[in-house]
Parts: C-alpha cells; structure tokens; sequence
C-alpha cells in the first residue's frame, strides 16, 4: 500500500491536498507539510492545499484556490479525517484517484488506496515516517509543519499517543533548524477575549459523581464575551487538571447546531461520539447535536463510561 500511494503520487502531475472541516494544528500542518515536502521534490508538478482556515492558525500558512475543473485529472490525497463527513470540500471525492492517510480509528474507507496507522500519535507523525521510507526529504518549511501538528496532536507530547517513536521524529524534526520559539509564540498566544471566557469557563463547571466535567457555552454567552465558537472551542482543556474529572466536555451552541468537544483521561469516548453525529479518538473527540436540550443525553451517556472506569 505504501509503495502504491508513492507511486501514484510520483505520477500525477496535479496534486490537491485535503483534510478535515474546522482544522487544529495537525490538520494543517501534515497538509502543509506534504505540501513543502512534495513541492521541493517534484518542482513541476502542481501541488495545491485547500480548505478553509482556522483564524488562530493562520500563521501556520496559506491556503491554496482551486478550480473544480481541475480535479479531474488530479490525485486528491486527504489527511487526517476519518470519515467522509468530516472532509473539508465537497470535491475531495471528485479526483482521478483519492488517498486517504489518517491516524483515526477507519470508520469510513472512503478512499480508493489508504493508509491508516492509530498507533501514531498524529498525522503528521505518520507522514514523517512514510516520507522516511521513501527517502524523500523534509526541508525545515515542511518540519515546522509537522512538528506543529505533533505538538498540538501531543497536547506538547503529554497525551498518552506519544511514544518513543513521537520523540524520534519530533528530533529530527527540530534537527532541521526550525524556530520552535517563534512556533510556540503563535500557537499559544490568546486574546484578551479568550481569556476573560476562559474565566468564564472555570467559574461554571459541573461535576457530576462519575467524574464528568462539562461547560456549556449559550450563543449569548459567547455575544456576552464578544467571542466566536472557534475561540471557544480552545478552551476544552482549561479544566483537565479537575481533581477527580475523568472525562468531560464543552458544548459551543451556534444558529444551526450545538457542536460538542470531548476529551478523556481514561474512559473510552469515541463510542459516545458516534452516537452523536462525531467520531475521534478514544481520548479525544468530538460530537454535534441538534440543540442544548440534548446536553443532558451526552452527559448521561459520558456518567455511563466514566462509572465503568477505574484508574487503578
């Protein structure tokens, strides 16, 4: 399989680069990455990146226009989304031929060839290793891209996904010489807005007995604030340290939908995605229901798996 995504990718002479919709580090920075990387060796071949940016990552790049004319001859590779659902652009699916690379777990083979490894802690981890085998090179504007994506995939190499192997690629990585100060200034600076919310936040957690821990934030609330979803959306792990908090989750109500974000210490919660309308990892994940009526169904179902859960 890999030696076919290579081999496909050195043949098409139009590349378009995919990843999922609302994009963190990750998502961006395996699809920058893979651009740069495929830009320097293959500098005739026309390499775009699409999608729709993230406002506080758009110092990581800039995204690429494409015209739907020319996915027809083209070789569409989508990173680091897990079903069809997710994918940033309709399109994706309109190519000669689609790659799906991802580190979630394969709910959806949507793809015609693809590669799916969970025990990476990322997507851009996952890359580094490929581009490896291939013996393609990583010049330091695409290591900066990957290391971008581990770091924020690591949650700064603390999640329980990084392993040995996350350290050995995220050396090379920094062997490269990239500029992790100017790096980390972007990606962990906040907004004034962002951290009176967050003051918000921390002032109006629930815990339940199972040891959930959810926020909601109302539409109103975020006018309150003058903040938008995705500055909110930030915010899911500025209660992780909770004495006694195994699971938990922020609902981010908007005009259409309620969009929820879970994350774990233990107690498995891409189950419960699923059943409402998401999907992720087992630690981290995320979720859509229909309006804030359905928040006490999320809570009861994470109270069910965090119950059955134990850290000894």
């Amino acid at each position: 399989m890999k030696e076919q995504i290579r081999q496909l990718i050195e043949q098409a002479s139009t590349i378009i680069i995919h990843r999922h919709e609302r994009p963190d580090p990750d998502a961006l920075g395996s699809q920058f990455g893979l651009q740069r990387v495929l830009q320097k060796r293959f500098p005739d071949k026309k390499i775009k990146a699409v999608g729709e940016m993230a406002a506080s990552l758009s110092f990581m790049g800039e995204l690429d226009s494409v015209d739907a004319t020319e996915y027809q001859q083209a070789l569409v590779i989508v990173l680091d989304t897990a079903n069809q659902g997710r994918i940033d652009g309709a399109e994706a699916l309109n190519g000669q031929q689609t790659i799906k690379i991802d580190h979630h777990p394969d709910e959806d083979p949507y793809a015609d060839v693809q590669i799916v490894d969970t025990t990476v802690s990322s997507t851009s981890e996952l890359l580094v290793h490929l581009l490896n085998e291939w013996e393609y090179d990583i010049p330091a504007a695409a290591a900066i891209q990957f290391y971008a994506g581990i770091v924020g995939d690591t949650g700064r190499f603390q999640f329980r996904g990084t392993t040995s192997r996350t350290f050995s690629v995220a050396a090379q990585l920094l062997d490269t010489g990239i500029d992790t100060d100017w790096l980390y200034r972007n990606m962990y600076q906040t907004e004034l807005v962002a951290l009176q919310l967050q003051g918000y936040v921390l002032q109006h957690i629930q815990l339940t007995e199972a040891g959930v821990g959810y926020v909601v934030l109302t539409q109103d609330t975020l006018a309150t604030f003058d903040a938008t979803v995705e500055q909110a959306s930030l915010l899911v792990n500025s209660f992780a340290g909770l004495k006694g908090l195994k699971a938990w989750a922020l609902f981010l109500e908007t005009d259409k939908e309620v969009r929820v974000r879970l994350r774990s210490k233990g107690p498995v919660i891409n189950e419960v995605a699923k059943e409402f309308n998401g999907g992720g990892h087992p630690m981290a994940s995320g979720a859509t229901i229909k309006n804030l009526t359905e928040v006490d169904k999320v809570v009861s179902r994470l109270n069910e798996v965090a119950e059955a859960f134990t850290f000894e």
